[in-house]
Parts: structure tokens; sequence; C-alpha cells
């Protein structure tokens, strides 16, 4: 991968996103391309950022320190997007502007006690598990309104800003889109019920992120289409 290759790629994944919103008639600057940057150099995110991409996708809390230690740019914003353990809640305050994958009560009060002791705020979105998919994380839909309720009644600086997650793969995207619209419908419903705005919803990755976008995806989650196969 070099800097030109990476410029195509990106120019190519912002069209699509700008066409994907046109057909969906929203707006392209209302969905946030998150790059994932997770076993990517970190040349790459300079050169991302050179392009103007300010949002970065990390999967594992050291990889991620070591990359913000090393960037050292307060402009960039990275988006924890892995799965939460509890020993590692004490680095995430100030570090990420948001942690997409919250989908346990342990985690999110010790989260909360670290942005108290440190005195900031963080917001999380609620990862929900669609399909039901033993292999991956996140909530059962019929568990999201009580799971929100205790984190509203026994955290102080959390602020649940949405809703995240990550359905089957399916070689044919449109297969997707039921499980995109479950997620948008559970986001209506739970407004509606707990009296909250829920503005993001984290869905779509490289291979299905047009479909998210049709069903209301504010973030999508793209690695593969903008940096390449990862490097492990």
């Amino acid at each position: 991968m070099n800097k030109e290759k990476l410029a195509e790629n990106l120019k190519r994944v912002r069209e699509e996103v700008e066409i994907a919103a046109q057909k969906a008639g929203r707006k392209a600057e209302d969905i946030t391309i998150v790059a994932v940057s997770k076993h990517q150099p970190t040349q790459y995110i300079k050169w991302a950022r050179e392009l103007g991409q300010i949002d970065f996708g990390e999967n594992y809390i050291q990889e991620a320190l070591e990359k913000i230690e090393e960037l050292n740019s307060p402009d960039l914003r990275f988006h924890f997007i892995g799965r939460c353990q509890s020993n590692k809640a004490k680095y995430i305050p100030g570090k990420f502007i948001m942690v997409h994958s919250v989908d346990s009560i342990k985690f999110a009060k010790e989260l909360d006690k670290r942005c108290q002791k440190t005195d900031t705020s963080q917001k999380i979105l609620i990862q929900i598990n669609v399909a039901k998919e033993e292999t991956k994380g996140g909530i059962l839909i019929q568990e999201a309104e009580t799971f929100i309720t205790e984190l509203l009644n026994n955290t102080k600086r959390l602020n649940i800003t949405g809703l995240m997650c990550m359905p089957p793969y399916f070689e044919n995207p449109e297969k997707v889109r039921p499980y995109f619209n479950k997620l948008r419908k559970l986001k209506e419903q739970l407004e509606q019920k707990l009296g909250i705005k829920l503005p993001h919803l984290s869905m779509g990755m490289s291979s299905d992120f047009k479909e998210a976008i049709l069903e209301g995806a504010t973030l999508v989650r793209i690695g593969t289409n903008i940096f390449g196969p990862r490097k492990y």
C-alpha cells in the first residue's frame, strides 16, 4: 500500500457513501466514516489524516494506545470498537471519542468510575446481537431496554448515544439489510419508551456499508476498502 493507492481507496469509499446517502434521501455529511486501522501501520493513519480522514477505529487497547501516543495528534478521533474488558476500562477516558461495543454492565460501571476519577465523560454505544450469534458480543434485542435503564440509573459520566451491531456475513449484502433494519427499529422503540435521544447507529463494514446507510447508519466502520488487507 502506498499513499496514492490509499487516496484512491478513500476517494472511492467517500463517493460510495455519497451515492448511498443520496439514495436514502440523506446527507453524506451526516454519516461518519470510521477508518478501521487495527493491525495497520501508523503510517497509513498519517496518510489518511493528510487526506482529511480524522476518525479511526481500533479493536485492541494496547495497540490503540501505542498509536495514539506515537501520532500525538489531538485532532484525530479514535473510536474503540473491540470487545470491552473491565480491566481495560481505566485506559479509555480521554483517549477515545466513542466506545462502540458496550455490552456489559460490569464494564460500563467500571468505565463510569474511571471517568469520575479523571473528571471526564464518555460517549458509548450499546452493542446489540441482532442475530443471536453465540460467537459475537452484544446484548439481545429483548434485553436492551432493561440494560440501558440500568445504565441511566447507575452511571453518571456515560453518555449513551446510540446502538451498534455486527450482523452475520452474507455474500449478497442485501441479505444483511433486515438486521440493520432491526437495529434501527430498536433504536426508535427505545427512544420512544425511555424518552431519550439515540442519534447514532454504528453498523456496516467494508462488505455492506452501503446497505447500512440505506437503513440509517450514522457511523460506518470501514477497514479493508480503505487500507487493504490487514497486516498480522
